[in-house]
């Protein structure tokens, strides 16, 4: 059997997240289900458990961290957890809204001391924070076989939540009445037989919109009677007062429409923004000396060696917020950290955007048509390689490619049905592109995936839809990015900008290969 005894709170230390209180007390009479029941001196076995929610095994909200076994009973001390069910039980034991413990303990022996059942032998398997420490005699005499109690309590133990009547309490006429020795006996040759099936009290009812809806649907659908009950109960709560039932919110944000990836940018290489000016420029070599051969005596030829600038111009990427400064001041800190964190995604974006269409601006398109299968890829990405070291005398080393070329490539596979790309250690690999990572590797080129890279066309499988590039060919020069903060004076609200500079500069434009479908 389980005894449930319930125990007032003696102490619920916000603070430190701590609650403390007698758990039990010797020889002190208390009512269950079965009638008088006391625990002798030292007849539990202790061990550290967790602190439960009105006996819920699913709602743990904290374990114990100490406890004292005197001559009086045993007080104990409990550490929450740092959640919001344990933030509401430490607010409702320091206002004493949920203020008693009860203790389920495992009976191993007991007698029939008079008519009250004694305990000698038992070991505690978890104390529980309870809204109302007295159970009244009504619901405790009202005992009912468990259906499921098998995948809670292996079946083999009896659960009974009992009262521990307060100084001055009367305890009710209809209280069970006490076992005499005989059934104390007929209900151990029961148990030998039958394998001791469990037993549970009433439980309390706990109200919640999801609760109470899938109650409903049984009481009008299926003409449960249980569930009709539970409607009947809380129809003031959850229908006449909804408002009662808070929503509670989280700190987490999902956000599935912006992050920090700059494919693109990754892609080629990376500079300093000079610290003035809005353009400066690169020298550029158009003209190199020859070498060629000359017969004994002849004349050597001459060919001067030119170069021009590269004008590169600088762009200002910016956005910016407008709030009351009652949002600032009175809301979570998380809201301003959130904000900043947002605009940096949006500059992220913003930037790659940029980059992908001066890329597209400028670089080539392929020269021949390729189609979209494994060896069109491989028709691309060879020819592509090789006008690109044409223009740029040096090597093709990336390729970015729209999110759905990303999805083509991870599909191809040979005919007999095997995947070129995503098998583990194909035979017939061709490099490794996952649905779990943006980077990988097609046909010797670091693969890139950008969100920015659409393509023609509605599918983003037309042409300009992946691009082979020597990172050499363009540069990305980039400012640190700048916060703004000003107040309007009229209306007291906030302004803040976001801001940065950047600049591409193109080197050699050919140095970017487009996909050319058609």
């Amino acid at each position: 059997m389980k005894i449930n005894l319930p125990m007032a709170i003696t102490a619920a230390d916000v603070a430190t997240r701590t609650i403390s209180g007698t758990i039990v007390t010797w020889n002190e009479r208390g009512n269950t289900s079965v009638g008088p029941t006391v625990f002798a001196k030292d007849s539990i076995a202790m061990k550290n458990v967790k602190l439960l929610l009105e006996h819920d095994r699913t709602r743990p909200i904290g374990k114990m961290a100490s406890f004292e076994s005197t001559d009086q009973g045993i007080t104990a001390k409990f550490v929450l957890a740092k959640t919001f069910a344990a933030d509401d039980a430490l607010e409702e034991a320091a206002t004493g809204l949920r203020d008693g413990f009860s203790v389920g303990a495992m009976i191993n022996e007991w007698s029939n001391d008079n008519g009250v059942m004694k305990i000698t032998s038992a070991s505690l398997e978890e104390v529980s924070l309870v809204t109302d420490p007295a159970i009244d005699s009504a619901r405790v005499s009202e005992v009912a076989a468990s259906e499921n109690e098998a995948q809670i309590e292996n079946s083999e133990s009896a659960s009974v939540e009992s009262d521990q009547p307060t100084e001055g309490e009367q305890v009710s006429d209809t209280t069970a009445p006490a076992p005499t020795e005989e059934a104390v006996e007929a209900a151990k040759v029961e148990t030998v037989e039958a394998a001791r099936p469990a037993f549970f009290t009433k439980p309390r009812l706990e109200f919640t919109k999801a609760k109470y809806l899938e109650a409903s649907i049984r009481a009008k659908v299926l003409g449960d009677d249980a569930s009709r009950q539970y409607v009947l109960a809380a129809d003031d709560t959850t229908t006449n007062n909804a408002g009662l039932i808070p929503t509670r919110q989280l700190t987490e944000i999902v956000n599935p429409l912006s992050n920090a990836d700059r494919p693109i940018i990754d892609a080629i290489s990376r500079g300093t923004l000079p610290d003035a000016g809005m353009t400066f420029e690169i020298p550029k070599i158009t003209a190199v000396p020859t070498v060629a051969e000359v017969a004994e005596e002849g004349a050597i030829g001459e060919t001067g060696m030119t170069s021009s600038f590269i004008t590169v111009n600088v762009k200002k990427f910016a956005g910016g917020q407008e709030f009351s400064v009652e949002l600032l001041d009175r809301s979570s800190p998380a809201f301003f950290d959130e904000l900043v964190r947002q605009m940096e995604f949006a500059y992220a974006r913003a930037t790659d955007d940029f980059v992908v269409s001066e890329i597209g601006n400028n670089g080539t398109l392929n020269a021949t048509g390729q189609a979209e299968s494994a060896a069109g890829l491989v028709a691309y990405a060879s020819s592509a390689a090789s006008a690109v070291y044409a223009a740029s005398l040096g090597f093709a080393r990336n390729i970015v490619v729209s999110p759905q070329q990303w999805g083509n490539i991870m599909g191809y596979a040979e005919s007999s049905g095997r995947p070129i790309f995503t098998a583990s250690s194909p035979s017939n690999a061709a490099g490794v592109a996952t649905p779990t990572s943006l980077r990988g590797n097609v046909l010797g080129l670091d693969l890139y995936v950008d969100r920015n890279i659409g393509g023609t066309g509605d599918t983003g499988l037309g042409d300009y839809s992946m691009v082979v590039l020597n990172p050499e060919s363009y540069t990305w020069y980039e400012s640190g990015r700048f916060r703004l903060e000003t107040n309007v004076i009229a209306t007291g609200q906030i302004k803040v900008a976001y801001y940065g500079y950047g600049a591409l500069a193109t080197k050699v434009g050919a140095g970017a290969n487009w996909f050319n479908k058609s």
